[in-house]
């Protein structure tokens, strides 16, 4: 045997609690082939002198959002802008590019991304101004929560809903001022409203959007990631989005191994034999999480139980403070459709071999996911990969015994804290803020973390994302909820590696930098235990299977 790829000189941190580390590795059909005395006698066709870089196994993003993010790369981002009149700004230049939206000419949809309120004191655009700006050209500025949108009148006039007698859809709002009048804002599924205009993106566009945001995870060291929601609802951007999957990886622009969670909405009633759980939930063939294979393959269907923590529509126990100008009195978010008919729906899907990610954010949310997801798993048993919570981002003590007792996995996003976590400390008060994104007490319980981004919705740098988990500080230098939900800098490392492939389902062939697993590794500028800043280092070249999608070593020794 050759080898196809050795490392040596290398600071390998590999994860695996049987070997925790090892100076050279070798890669052979794109599998770890052995690591140091393996190694011996062994001749390789490249051999890297890495100059005492350190090692890890890939990073893995367990949620986030690539084709929007994709997307969102070619549309106006006005997430840099501080202050409305600097948001104005950016929306009157953008007005003469008519290529930012689907359509063209003076009518075509100007599409924007990364709005926060949090970025201008709490306030939201008004709606005149907008008009005065984009005319009769429909807006849509998706906020960086992803649940909810700023739109113009423009907007609301062509989806029918600028009349004051508009019913709201389930599980959303239009939210109107005193007179009934649209402010510009809309949350939840009253966003669809909006986005069927739009709606399906074609497969080139996706396929495009997928190479631009894939090359972006591979400069980060990002080797694996799990797409949160495609297909439908108002996560999904086309009805054959996986598809554009497909053929972004047959044609060499999907640069790390996708995930892909089918939004709950596109699983429909299959007729089959009785044994088989005629008249559940899933897609045709019988196609179920696990299809597929170590590059592509389907994860657990995804469901949306409540909202967000930064908007202020998860679904909690009790109201979420007043702050601001913000009256939240009797304000405890909202379930996005009625629990019975959620229960129905999921326990449909379940019946025909899927995993279930839920996302709940909220605590009452999370109650309603742990007594679902139990009793899915008590009458038809485990599925092939983990249940999951998405955020999971209030957890009462008492639910910590419970999701472990019930094997579900959770995605609680560190990335949040900097940018949204003074905002959502006002929100929830400081009585409740020890339950938010918690992280050392899911690991005490024994429940599976994983590491993952909600990408483009936060910044989805994993060394960023570490180093939040390691000292939860927010833009204002506060620590974020309880200081001992701190994590080591081994435990960050494992929610991006051995956890975040526990949870999707991937621990044996990933995670980890072991014989015979991928050779999905990342080479750092140093060892995220020696350093007193994660963040950074610098990501100096990433492999999928052995194969470089990113490489900036060109100052080391190749040789062969």
């Amino acid at each position: 045997m050759k080898l196809d790829l050795l490392l040596r000189n290398a600071d390998i941190i590999t994860m695996d609690p049987g070997r925790p580390c090892a100076r050279s590795l070798g890669v052979w059909k794109g599998l770890v082939a052995g690591l140091d005395e393996d190694l011996d006698g062994i001749a390789a066709t490249e051999i890297l002198d890495l100059g005492g870089a350190t090692v890890t196994p890939g990073f893995i993003d367990a949620h986030c959002h690539t084709t929007w993010f994709g997307l969102g790369l070619a549309e106006l981002d006005v997430s840099k802008a501080r202050g409305l009149g600097e948001l104005y700004g950016l929306l009157r230049e953008a007005m003469d590019d008519a290529g930012a939206g689907p359509g063209h000419g003076a009518g075509a949809w100007l599409m924007a991304t990364g709005f926060s309120q949090q970025q201008h004191d709490g306030a939201f655009p008004d709606i005149r101004e907008l008009d005065r700006i984009t005319g009769e050209r429909p807006l849509f500025m998706r906020h960086n929560s992803g649940h909810m949108a700023v739109v113009n009148t423009a907007a609301l006039r062509q989806a029918g809903a600028e009349s004051p007698s508009y019913s709201d859809p389930d599980g959303g709002v239009i939210v109107r001022d005193s007179a009934g009048r649209p402010t510009g804002l809309v949350q939840e599924t009253a966003q669809a409203l909006i986005q069927q205009l739009t709606l399906p993106y074609s497969i080139t566009e996706i396929e495009a959007a997928l190479d631009r945001a894939t090359r972006h995870y591979a400069s980060e060291g990002i080797t694996s990631f799990t797409e949160a929601g495609v297909g439908g609802g108002w996560i999904g951007h086309s009805p054959v989005e996986l598809a554009a999957y497909q053929r972004a990886a047959a044609n060499g622009k999907l640069h790390a191994r996708a995930q892909v969670m089918p939004v709950l909405d596109v699983l429909h009633r299959i007729g089959s034999h009785d044994d088989d759980g005629s008249g559940a939930a899933g897609l045709d063939l019988g196609i179920a999480s696990g299809f597929g294979n170590e590059y592509l393959s389907l994860g657990p269907a995804k469901v949306f139980l409540d909202g967000s923590l930064l908007g202020e529509t998860a679904a909690v126990s009790d109201e979420y403070c007043s702050h601001g100008q913000t009256d939240n009195t009797g304000n405890t978010g909202y379930f996005q459709a009625e629990p019975a008919m959620l229960r129905e729906r999921i326990e449909a899907a379940y019946a025909a071999g899927w995993s279930i990610a839920a996302h709940a954010i909220g605590d009452r949310a999370v109650d309603l996911a742990i007594d679902i997801l139990a009793d899915c798993d008590a009458k038809n048993g485990p599925r092939t990969m983990p249940n999951r919570i998405e955020h999971a981002s209030m957890t009462r003590p008492e639910q910590l015994e419970r999701l472990a007792a019930a094997g579900i996995a959770v995605t609680p996003q560190a990335s949040f804290f900097h940018d949204g976590g003074d905002g959502m400390a006002a929100s929830l008060g400081p009585e409740r803020l020890p339950w938010a994104y918690r992280a050392s007490s899911f690991l005490s319980a024994g429940v599976t973390l994983a590491g993952s981004s909600d990408r483009p919705v936060a910044n989805g740098s994993v060394l960023r994302g570490m180093q939040a988990f390691v000292d939860r500080k927010t833009s204002s230098g506060a620590m974020f909820g309880n200081p001992t939900e701190r994590l080591s800098p081994y435990e960050a490392l494992a929610a991006y590696t051995t956890g975040a492939a526990a949870a999707t389902g991937m621990s044996a062939v990933k995670g980890s930098l072991a014989p015979g697993k991928l050779a999905d590794f990342t080479v750092l500028s140093g060892s995220p235990f020696d350093t007193g800043n994660i963040a950074q280092l610098h990501v100096l070249a990433t492999a999928v299977g052995g194969r470089f999608t990113h490489n900036s070593l060109t100052a080391l020794q190749h040789s062969s």
